[in-house]
């Protein structure tokens, strides 16, 4: 490349040394890495626009980063989710867009339930994270109110920037006894648990495996740890008639429902699909109700 590469002579250079190395979507990050630098847009790949010798020399640390297998989002500092952008890196899980599917039901059950009733609907997020279910929930559903419960301290923090300035109630605390003054009035809870079995180790993506919080991932040998305490938690708080929804592994399409089923908390219960048509998401109703959003 010349003096002074156009930015699709960058991308091109990028994607390749990123493909090299094994990143999943080397095109892709390249781009975005480079409207991360440039402050523009990603379509400015396109262009044939030169790129200033500063703004390359901190591309190609960027892109050498990715290429070590950093999150594209740790680079970057952000991470897009439905229709929220947050702020991410080092100590929180990356919210991933197969999540964005449960979100959109969840948002649909509690508008729902909203416009149906005079008081404020009740909604807990447990395993918050980020904020991302939670901060999603307050923007759909500004009349609810929102409580977010996370243990960890390096993940609170992230939340807490995410939150700002929504009326969102940040509560940290471990899950399996947090927020027993709501006992029996929530109306909706949602959940984006670890279920990745300890035995799947050296499986997982090494974006995710030596980046994310192992909190956040790995929930004992079958995976099923913190549902079963989500699943616990939530016939604690929900009201007769109230909502659970929870996350899980594509293989756990049996074995999540099942934990559900054997609470003997809950009617209803169903197995959803994420965007791509592979199981993701459980749906149950406390004390049997007809769901007010998205039965089909």
């Amino acid at each position: 490349m010349g003096e002074k590469p156009t930015a699709r002579e960058l991308v091109k250079h990028a994607a390749e040394q990123l493909r090299a190395a094994g990143v999943p979507s080397p095109e892709n990050d390249a781009r975005l890495l480079l409207s991360h630098v440039l402050g523009e847009d990603p379509g400015l790949w396109w262009s044939r626009r030169e790129v200033e010798p500063a703004d390359v020399q901190t591309y190609d640390l960027l892109v050498a980063r990715r290429a070590e297998r950093i999150p594209l989002q740790h680079l970057t500092g952000v991470s897009y989710f439905g229709n929220v952008e947050l702020r991410v890196g080092p100590g929180v899980f990356i919210p991933r867009p197969e999540t964005e599917t449960m979100m959109a039901w969840a948002c649909a059950e509690l508008r729902s339930r909203q416009a149906d009733s005079a008081r404020p609907q009740l909604a807990v997020d447990l395993c918050t994270g980020s904020g991302a279910i939670a901060l999603s929930l307050a923007k759909e559903v500004p009349a609810a109110e929102i409580y977010a419960v996370e243990l960890s301290a390096d993940a609170l923090s992230w939340a807490e920037q995410n939150l700002a300035g929504t009326e969102v109630r940040l509560v940290q605390a471990d899950m399996a006894d947090a927020l027993s003054e709501l006992d029996g009035t929530v109306d909706v809870v949602t959940a984006n648990p670890p279920y990745v079995p300890l035995e799947a180790y050296d499986s997982v993506a090494v974006e995710a495996r030596d980046h994310d919080p192992s909190l956040a991932l790995f929930s004992g040998m079958d995976g099923l740890d913190a549902i079963r305490i989500v699943t616990k938690v939530a016939a604690r708080l929900l009201r007769p008639g109230g909502v659970l929804t929870f996350e899980h592994a594509e293989v756990q399409a049996e074995s999540a429902p099942q934990v559900v089923l054997d609470s003997e908390h809950f009617a209803q219960i169903r197995d959803r699909t994420d965007l791509t048509g592979r199981p993701r998401f459980v749906t149950a109703v406390r004390n049997g109700r007809t769901l007010a959003g998205w039965d089909e």
